[in-house]
């Protein structure tokens, strides 16, 4: 990786709001591959790191998916209740143990084999969030609980079992439209060779 950290200056960095997450503008000085020198100004959502998995069940050829509401969707105009991989920020946790957390919490099912398979920045435009992603394989016996999110932070989780190619199907025709969902789809499909 090259370290390009001496064509950028910031300037200033003011807190607009510091809500659910902090919302900051910059004004940074920029060099271009010229040398030449830019005064730049960007907003910047501040969201601390976080974590995905797809559980597939692979003798079914299911995949654990749940489904939520989601007030940017709604606002965007898109299905208030969107369908999506597990996934949650890692709150001091080990991108792991959060992932494991989180897989209980919202589905029911114990993870046992978590197998790490890449991170990404989701919108690296305007956010800091970086999502690590995870694939475990379950069957049926591992769902020890009901899952659908903790009462206390208002979660209203359900949980689908989806076949892996009515998942896929489910992009192509516009039920499935959250990033990281779609990526590990993507993903599981690329891993069947």
């Amino acid at each position: 990786m090259t370290d390009n950290s001496d064509r950028v200056k910031i300037v200033s960095d003011k807190t607009l709001s510091n809500g659910w997450t902090r919302l900051s503008s910059y004004e940074l000085d920029y060099t271009d591959r010229k040398g030449d020198t830019h005064r730049i100004h960007r907003e910047i959502f501040h969201r601390t790191p976080a974590a995905c998995i797809l559980l597939h069940d692979v003798e079914r050829d299911t995949v654990v998916l749940v489904k939520q509401f989601r007030l940017p969707a709604h606002l965007a105009g898109e299905d208030d209740f969107m369908i999506e991989v597990p996934a949650g920020l890692l709150d001091g946790d080990t991108p792991e143990e959060a992932i494991r957390r989180e897989a209980m919490e919202e589905t029911g099912f114990r993870v046992r084999d978590v197998k790490f398979v890449f991170k990404a920045l989701m919108s690296p435009g305007a956010v800091t969030e970086v999502v690590h992603f995870f694939h475990a394989e379950v069957d049926l016996t591992d769902r020890v609980e009901e899952g659908g999110g903790l009462a206390e932070e208002h979660e209203d989780i359900e949980v689908l079992e989806v076949p892996l190619d009515d998942a896929l199907a489910m992009i192509e025709d516009g039920r499935i439209i959250d990033a990281k969902t779609i990526m590990m789809l993507q993903w599981a499909r690329l891993q069947r060779g």
